[in-house]
């Protein structure tokens, strides 16, 4: 199953810090994804430092492409909200969304995926 990594992650690993090993397996066995809200937030900070290299190399991991259905991103707040969940913000819920539609397994270190994973049927991957 392919592997969406959220930005918290590839903050970590551009600092050389928190999943190398996780990230470059996943590099290397092909598992790894981006979409292009996770690339929306990379890039711009890349780009301004000169990065042009990086960049390049993230433009070409494998893109799903997002389909934001907002009626259901309304629900999957009202689903956290009815469970005490109330500080997820929308490009979280869109990565969900996301991964959920297309079967993908979500890769991060913000707090936020762990709260949604107990409320909607979103599959993380845990190293």
């Amino acid at each position: 199953m392919s592997v969406l990594v959220d930005t918290s992650v590839w903050v970590e690993y551009l600092r050389g810090s928190g999943a190398l090993e996780e990230v470059d397996f996943l590099i290397d066995e092909s598992l790894l994804m981006t979409n292009e809200l996770i690339q929306a937030e990379l890039l711009p900070f890349l780009l301004a430092r000169g990065e042009s290299e990086l960049v390049d190399l993230l433009r070409d991991i494998p893109i799903c492409p997002l389909q934001v259905d907002w009626d259901d991103i309304v629900m999957l707040q009202v689903t956290c909200l009815r469970n005490g969940i109330n500080k997820v913000g929308i490009p979280d819920l869109i990565i969900a969304q996301n991964a959920i539609r297309n079967g993908l397994r979500v890769f991060s270190v913000d707090k936020h995926f762990r709260l949604l994973h107990q409320v909607i049927p979103i599959d993380l991957y845990e190293p």
